[in-house]
């Protein structure tokens, strides 16, 4: 399959919200070439105080639709569009995939099974093309609420809301969950998801397409790590699943307030909240 990429040459301090922004038209996946992350061999380093992001798209129209964004959000962005062909990506980027520690979890790519920590609760997620394999902040936000959580709630039914990997459901697992149902309305990340369960043997997880109408009862945890606009859009159905604890990620610290009253509104009460960087996640829970 040809796919395209849309690259974007930005100030460092406008990285994050261009990635929003490119992940919103549609992005299929995205590279990010900062300060922070180790460059590949052959491939262009952003200058000092820049980053380059690199977006795929599977189609012109939502790669048209990424550069006018950005354009309208930092005019003097340096943009290049061109075709590139599908590859695994996984192998391009194992020299970045970096494996995490968060309380009694550890998460990794399967290639570092033989070097994995005797004295953790390890998951084992391939980099492809879904999202979450612990290293993003977002991620690793939710890590640490679902062990926490899961300290003192043993047992408890667990809903993952645009699941991607499939690692937070995973870890709710791990950690001795009971009922787990985790979805997401993008199939190819249901298919990797289900790929990662098998490569950590985890079985008595539901993972689907369904979507929350199709999903009855109420659950003791529900996380949803996805984008502040989605967020808000799904609060009506989100909300009412909550029994008892709400873990929202995929938020800048800027949209908080917002995504935030979108759930105060329907019954929910703020519990806390842990900033990392531009990132935060939100803690809510029944009233």
């Amino acid at each position: 399959m040809s796919w395209l990429s849309v690259t974007v040459d930005v100030p460092e301090a406008e990285s994050e919200w261009i990635q929003t922004v490119l992940t919103e038209a549609g992005a299929a996946g995205l590279e990010v070439r900062d300060g922070t992350t180790p460059q590949l061999p052959d491939v262009r380093a952003p200058k000092k105080g820049e980053a380059i992001i690199v977006a795929f798209y599977d189609d012109q129209e939502n790669a048209d639709e990424a550069v006018a964004a950005v354009k309208e959000h930092v005019p003097q962005a340096a943009i290049v569009v061109e075709p590139v062909v599908e590859q695994d990506w996984s192998v391009a980027w194992r020299e970045r995939i970096k494996s995490v520690t968060v309380g009694r979890l550890w998460v990794g790519p399967p290639w570092e099974k033989a070097t994995a920590p005797a004295d953790k609760v390890c998951l084992f997620i391939e980099p492809k093309m879904a999202f979450g394999t612990g290293d993003h902040p977002t991620t690793s936000l939710c890590l640490a609420a679902v062990d926490e959580f899961m300290k003192t709630h043993a047992g408890c039914s667990v809903l993952d809301v645009g699941t991607g990997t499939g690692v937070l459901a995973f870890a709710a697992k791990k950690l001795g969950s009971g009922l787990t149902i985790a979805v997401d309305n993008d199939p190819v990340s249901v298919e990797l998801a289900k790929e990662c369960a098998e490569e950590n043997g985890l079985t008595g997880i539901e993972l689907s397409e369904k979507t929350l109408e199709q999903i009855p009862g109420t659950f003791d945890l529900v996380l949803a790590n996805i984008l502040a606009n989605t967020l808000i859009a799904l609060a009506p159905l989100i909300a009412p699943k909550v029994k008892h604890r709400l873990v929202m990620a995929g938020v800048l610290v800027h949209q908080a307030d917002e995504v935030k009253q979108a759930y105060l509104s329907r019954g929910l009460v703020s519990v806390g909240e842990v900033i990392e960087g531009e990132w935060i996640r939100l803690d809510l829970a029944r009233a």
